[in-house]
């Protein structure tokens, strides 16, 4: 397991939850019951959901996790590339939720649905426009289904911000340039994928009992206005 997964795993476990995996193909040094499963594909889903009652007899948290998008501008991004994103991003949590949400409903304690968004869902998102749209449209999905799903099932979203992990080189440059980003975050650095983990242990822990339909922003304080560092006024 590797970056937010695997923080948001590894907090689960240590707090005594059994935790279980899934992605399309293994992975290496993964220490969590695995399944494989493409999120775009129902049927793939709806077997994992199965599996998973059927070894452990329910079925309490799920945490959309899976996402994620390369770089591509707008203008050179094929129609099946976007529609790649979308699936992956949008449509493969909602697949996921509902068929969640169909064994927790049959449960006494309900459920607890985490969403994994992104302040990419709230900003401009120049190279992942298909991205943000869809993470966007997540934050609304969580909304609605908290309200369809109630009271048995509660639904939320965590929105994450900058967060530093194996492959943040790829994202954000160089040791200098994560440096100089995290100079940039009220807190003075990137997330760590624990500090994802606590927060959606949180939202599907009976401590939020009565959260539902809400987005809990982890971003260290956000990302300060541009005319901030431009301005020549006395800004208090």
């Amino acid at each position: 397991m590797r970056g937010v997964g695997a923080g948001i795993s590894a907090v689960f476990a240590d707090q005594g939850a059994t935790v279980v995996t899934c992605a399309r193909r293994p992975v290496e040094g993964n220490p969590y019951d695995f399944h494989s499963c493409d999120i775009r594909d129902d049927a793939s889903v709806k077997a994992l959901v199965d599996a998973i009652v059927a070894t452990h007899g329910r079925l309490d948290v799920v945490v959309n996790n899976a996402g994620g998008s390369p770089y591509a501008l707008a203008a050179d991004a094929s129609a099946r590339f976007s529609t790649k994103i979308v699936e992956l991003n949008l449509l493969g949590t909602l697949s996921v939720s509902t068929h969640a949400n169909a064994v927790m409903q049959q449960q006494d304690s309900g459920g607890s649905i985490v969403n994994i968004t992104s302040v990419s869902g709230r900003r401009p998102t120049p190279g992942t426009v298909a991205y943000g749209a869809a993470k966007a449209g997540v934050e609304n999905m969580t909304t609605t289904l908290a309200v369809e799903w109630a009271p048995k099932v509660r639904v939320n979203s965590v929105v994450v911000g900058m967060v530093e992990t194996e492959q943040s080189e790829l994202f954000y440059g160089d040791t200098d340039s994560i440096a100089a980003i995290s100079r940039n975050v009220p807190l003075g650095r990137l997330a760590k994928p624990a500090d994802i983990g606590w927060a959606t242990a949180f939202l599907a822990s009976e401590a939020a009992s009565y959260i539902s339909g809400a987005s809990l922003e982890v971003h260290g304080g956000g990302e300060p206005p541009h005319y901030l560092s431009t301005t020549t006024a006395d800004i208090k």
